[in-house]
This record gives C-alpha cells, structure tokens and sequence, in this order.
C-alpha cells in the first residue's frame, strides 16, 4: 500500500510526548513489512537542524482563493527521507509578513500556554495535505489511505469526505494518541478549515459552543485506533470519555485498541550509544557499570547494591506526579536512591525539589534531561515508577522493561495491557501494579518493588521482562489489517 502519514511531531527532532516516537517506529516498521509510507509535517525548523535534508518544489500548493473558502494561501512543500527510507514531505505556510507559522520555538505552545493562532496553524496544515492528495490522485498516483494522527492532523479526514471530490478520496484512519488533547477553538476557526457555518452543528463540527478538530475526525475516518485496548474501552464511557464518549460509541465498531511497541534500534541496552556498557538479557553484569556511571553523573552516593528507583515523564497531575511528590517521603524512608526527571508544573516541580533536598546524596530531581540521558537513567534503574491517573498507552514502561527495569504503575489503560502484576512468589509478572491512583495505594506497590530486588528471584524476574517482545512489528501489522479492512 501506498500510505500518508499526517503528523506534528516526529522523532528525535520534532517531539512533545509519545506520538513522536510511535510516528517514527511505526512507519518504519511499516517499510519493513513492503508499504510505501510518506509523512506529512509541517516544516519545523527542528527537523532540518537535526540534520534531514529537504529539497524545495518549484511549484507551491495553494489553499483557498477562487470560491475555495478563504484568502489565497501559497504552501511550499519540501521533499526529504529519513534514514528508515521513510519519504518526508515539509509544508510550508507564511503569514502576510513572510514568517513562517511554524518558525517557533514550540510545537503548539510555550511556557505552558497554547499558542493563540493554533486553529490557523493547523487548520490550513490540514487543509494543505488535502490539496496534496488531490494533486496526487490527479497525477494518476493516489494514496491508497491517509493516516491521520491526534487532533492536528484530524481534520484531515473530515476534509476529505467534505471536499468536492469525496466520492474519489483514499480512505482514512485517525489515531488517537489522547483523548484529553482535542483541539477546540471559537467558532471563527472554521475560516481556518476554509468551511462555511453549516458546518457549526451538533452533527458536524459543533461541541459546546466550539469548533473540535478532534470530533471531526472521529466522525468522518474510515477507521479508528487507539494506542491500546483497555483505552479503547475507558474512552467509551463518560470517565475516560472527555466529553466525546457519546460521539465514540455511535461509531465503536470502527474503533481498534492496538498496544504501542518501541523501536529497538533506539531502545536497546545491547547496541545503545548513550551508556557506559552495553548489556543485554543473558548477560546483565554491565547494567551495574551503567548504574555506577549514572549516580556519579547526577551527583549521588555510589552505592550498586542500593536499589535506584527512576521517574521520567512531564511534571503535570496527568501523570500522577503530585501523587510521587506526596509518596516520596516516605518511599525515601527505605534505603534507596531516588532520580526524578521532567518538566511541567512548577509547583509540582517545587515539591519534588523539596522532598529531594531531605535526601541529600541518595535523591535528586534533574529537571528537563536530554534523550541520551533518559536512555542512561533507564539503563542504571532498578524501579521505574509510572503513577500517572491515565494512560492512552504510555512507553517508558516499554523502555523500563527493554532495560531491565521493573515498572511500577496504577492499573490504567496501556499500563494495564503492559504490566502484568507480580504475585507474592515473584514467580510470573512483568512490573508491580497499584490498584488506585493515591499516594498511599503507589507507595505500597514500590515498597514491594523495592523488597523484591532483596530477593534471589530478583535475577530472573530482570531476565524474564528483558526478553519480553516489545517490537513494532505485531503492532505494524495489526495495523495493516486495520488498512486493509477500508481499503478493501
């Protein structure tokens, strides 16, 4: 098959959260098993900085003008390939004065805040993707399907069906990577989307009183995935649900869980770069090399036999940070070393400072670390702790498990599909669950954690999460039998 991708991020350049990462696996993955895959962006300066090199078209795309809905706008769009052998398409937009909407240092926002013109930034980003899939299908070389992902790109599709040529569209499919990031703007975005008021209805475009990019694509995809399948499920019903669990069971048989992998020739202790020795399931001795090299690296006592407990993530109650802040006194009772990173929520960020500085030299809170440095915490971890309230899939877990760390997570979406309990004789499991997301119901599950690094099990349990398949390529074909169900 023939396939677009429509993303915002893209690793390692272009990255916010988790969809970075699946965007890049995923379509690589998708190579692999013999499809044609090409994404579509939009030209962030990170991506030509991280060393891609793009060549420009001669002839721009142009959106709107001529009775099309709205001021005529000229897209440039770059060509370029990623090293997977993954074809990049860079479009290009520019405002009146010639800067370009993506020329920011952020992706959607800084410092916490949105920025103000998103439903432009991403309404004609939309928009410009449908007019290179109709030059494509005019050229005689359609897309077969259009992959749009999260709520940037989700008005993709809604486009697409709504368009003068819908009947000759390609089919679509729209992943949600987080329910809780919709996409929603005034009513005067549909300017934006080049739409006319009809498309201000309940049916439509319309959710309380605002336009939701999010709504429209779930409404008009051929198809629908989520990044796991205890998600699938929680997004139906009003908890989990953000408002849209009503639109989302109207069309649930559309709607596939599908468990996210991890790329191994970037999650892997046996080849990783980033660490001081290599590693792998069948021979772990190095893994206390890299712990060693790490705790000398942020500033704590040296000490391998002392169980090191990691957490990486953002810094925002989502993740279930306020929940770690109030355990971690009394998780710091234990003897154990503590390395927090992230960023976020300064007042989160201030409480795990403070809880931190009453362990000097077995604790300390990183802040915002660099990529090598992940991949270098994971490798030294005993324990990698995930509190977070929700989980649409989440990958730390997946890369604590590749490294021989032991998860620690509340029993919510993809950790749930990910981790399996440990049972009191440390024989079968993959992690340590807590069943409620509270400090004290987290605090129970890492002090068991922490016993059972004491045990002669300890070992074998490492091995056994090492050896667990983690891949892309299960997913990558569930995936293609998703495709294969719309295009037929």
């Amino acid at each position: 098959m023939d396939i677009l991708f429509v993303a915002t991020e893209l690793a390692p350049m272009v990255k916010v959260g988790g969809l970075a990462d699946v965007v890049a696996a995923l379509s690589k993955a998708l190579r692999l098993l013999g499809h044609k895959v090409t994404i579509a962006l939009p030209r962030f300066p990170a991506i030509e900085r991280g060393g891609v090199m793009v060549a420009r078209r001669l002839t721009p795309l142009v959106v709107g003008g001529a009775g099309a809905g709205g001021p005529r706008t000229e897209v440039t769009v770059f060509d370029g390939r990623l090293g997977s052998g993954v074809e990049l398409l860079l479009l290009d937009v520019r405002d009146e004065a010639g800067v370009g909407l993506y020329d920011r240092e952020g992706v959607y926002g800084e410092g916490g805040t949105d920025y103000a013109d998103n439903a432009r930034r991403f309404g004609l980003f939309s928009r410009a993707v449908v007019e290179l899939v109709r030059q494509r299908a005019a050229a005689g070389t359609p897309f077969d399907l259009v992959h749009a992902h999260d709520w940037p790109a989700a008005m993709v599709p809604y486009l697409l069906q709504h368009g003068p040529d819908a009947e000759k569209r390609p089919r679509t499919v729209l992943t949600i990577h987080n329910l809780a990031h919709q996409g929603t703007f005034p009513r005067e975005a549909l300017a934006a989307l080049g739409l006319d008021a009809s498309h201000f209805e309940p049916e439509r475009l319309e959710f309380w009183g605002k336009v939701n990019f999010l709504k429209g694509g779930i409404l008009a995809a051929d198809a629908i995935t989520t990044v796991s399948t205890t998600y699938a499920r929680e997004i139906l019903g009003a908890d989990r649900g953000e408002g849209l669990d009503g639109v989302l069971r109207e069309r649930a048989a559309k709607l596939t869980g599908i468990v996210n992998g991890i790329d191994y020739a970037v999650w892997n202790p046996t080849t990783d770069p980033a660490l001081a020795a290599r590693y792998d399931a069948e021979d772990v001795a190095n893994k206390g090399r890299c712990k060693s090299a790490f705790l000398a690296e942020a500033g704590l006592e040296i000490d391998p036999d002392r169980p090191l407990v990691v957490s990486i993530g953002r810094i925002v109650p989502q993740k279930g940070t306020d929940l770690l802040a109030t355990a971690l006194p009394k998780l710091l009772k234990a003897d154990v070393s503590v390395a927090i990173a992230g960023t976020g929520d300064p007042e989160l960020a201030d409480r795990l400072r403070a809880a931190v500085a009453k362990a000097p030299g077995r604790a300390a809170y990183l802040g915002e670390v660099t990529e090598a440095v992940a991949h270098r915490m994971l490798a030294a971890a005993d324990i990698v702790v995930v509190p977070s309230r929700y989980e649409p899939c989440g990958l730390v877990q997946l890369y604590a498990q590749r490294y021989g760390a032991l998860p620690v997570a509340c029993a919510t979406g993809g950790l749930l599909d990910t981790v399996v309990d440990l049972d009191a004789e440390l024989e079968t499991g993959t992690g340590f669950l807590c069943d409620k997301p509270t400090a004290t119901s987290l605090l129970g599950a890492a002090q068991r954690a922490i016993a059972a690094t004491g045990s002669p099990r300890w070992g074998a349990i490492r091995r056994r999460v090492m050896r667990l398949d983690l891949g892309w390529d299960r997913p990558a074909r569930r995936y293609v039998q998703v495709y294969r169900s719309v295009v037929g």
